[in-house]
């Protein structure tokens, strides 16, 4: 309970001090701002077997997880103005962008989780809103929006190794996360306001093979960017996967997402120089593909590598959506694994599918091996013949004779 306590206090504090600019952070520009956030995936923090849908397993009670997860994304904004020539011009106002988000998770008890995200960007290019305002040019480093929340898990997996049989069921965990408006302004780096995220994660396992969902929200104020009006967004998103190699030393993902935004779009608005034009509906999606690898501490230590692009919903990409997206991640989630129920977990069990005792000659958690039969002596055996030679007597001779 004292980390309980020592993380709860770090949390205010973190959040009194963000919440203490978010003022400053003000947009006010109320059709022509950059208070739109240019990276719609939001990585979830605690253990996490997808790139962006949400895991329905939570850190172990008492333990503490953390990781970065880095995504390398080119032209999530770009705005298209019409032009006297047949097909206008695109103004990049995101060219290409690096962002990493660092993790934090604590496991308050066996079903609950808290989280925090601290994204920010590590270096960005393009024209900003300077092609709609004139100024505003981005900046290479700046700081996002800061997320925390919560995960709850509704039906309960077995803490056990993926591939054992009580791991064969349905999962469920409902999710809670706010994002705080403390991001830079005018650097697509935060939204208008607060954002509410609220949805449900699902997972399947068949030992080899598993299964993704998530379904939510992201219920915030509508922000607009030219003719893009950005504002409450479905959350959604499938995955499957397969284990390449087993006890998770190798896995194969693919996911897709999408978001579609809720509010009405604007009409065409005049700038100077021409028209930003209106682009319909607008749903970012992407799709996804991502090597995954559990090496260390049963599972708990993962590295993954993804890559993907945007899902063509319409002829042109539409705003947040990236042309291409890279992602590299590292994250310690310590599940708290007992397979064989022994009471020794499996990251420190050296046989975490035999239960034995913690301290065993064997080895930590290892049955000990049974002892040796003791040697039985048969008292009514014959004695065995000595081997030594006899002593001889001598042969007296005439002279002893006599």
């Amino acid at each position: 309970m004292a980390k309980a306590r020592v993380l709860a206090g770090g949390v205010a504090i973190t959040l009194m001090a963000l919440g203490s600019n978010a003022h400053a952070q003000s947009c006010q520009n109320q059709r022509n701002n950059a208070c739109i956030n240019s990276d719609a995936l939001w990585p979830h923090a605690g253990p996490q077997r997808f790139t962006s849908i949400g895991g329905v397993e939570t850190v172990g009670e008492g333990r503490v997880s953390f990781g970065l997860f880095t995504s390398y994304q080119s032209r999530p904004i770009v705005l298209h103005i019409s032009s006297p020539g047949p097909n206008g011009t695109d103004a990049t106002a995101i060219d290409d962008q690096v962002t990493g988000t660092f993790l934090f998770a604590f496991g308050v008890t066996k079903r609950l989780e808290l989280d925090l995200m601290i994204p920010i960007t590590f270096g960005q290019g393009g024209s900003g809103v300077a092609a709609v305002t004139g100024k505003d040019a981005l900046r290479d480093t700046v700081s996002r929006d800061a997320r925390f929340g919560s995960t709850f898990q509704i039906l309960q997996r077995p803490r056990v190794d993926p591939w054992d049989d009580r791991a064969r069921k349905v999962a469920l965990a409902g999710r809670f996360e706010v994002s705080l408006p403390v991001g830079d302004k005018d650097q697509f780096a935060g939204e208008k306001g607060v954002v509410f995220v609220p949805s449900l994660a699902a997972d399947y396992r068949m030992k080899r093979l598993f299964f993704g969902a998530e379904l939510g929200l992201r219920v915030r104020s509508t922000a607009q960017l030219g003719s893009a009006r950005i504002g409450t967004q479905v959350v959604a998103g499938l995955g499957a996967g397969v284990d390449v190699l087993p006890r998770e030393l190798l896995s194969v993902m693919v996911e897709a997402r999408a978001l579609p935004v809720l509010a009405d779009q604007a009409a065409d608005i005049s700038i100077p120089g021409g028209t930003l034009a209106q682009r319909g509906t607008i749903i970012p999606a992407e799709w996804d593909i991502a090597l995954r690898t559990a090496p260390l501490s049963a599972g708990d230590l993962v590295f993954s590598l993804g890559g993907g692009g945007w899902l063509p919903f319409s002829s042109d990409a539409p705003t947040t959506a990236p042309r291409w997206r890279f992602t590299l991640g590292i994250v310690f989630a310590p599940l708290a694994r007992d397979t064989d129920g022994d009471g020794v977990l499996d990251s420190v069990d050296q046989c975490p599918r035999v239960a034995g005792p913690k301290v065993s000659s064997a080895g930590t958690g290892c049955a000990e091996p049974p002892p040796k039969p003791p040697e039985v002596i048969d008292l009514r055996a014959p004695t065995p013949t000595s081997t030594s030679t006899p002593t001889q007597t001598p042969t007296p001779t005439p002279e002893h004779a006599q």
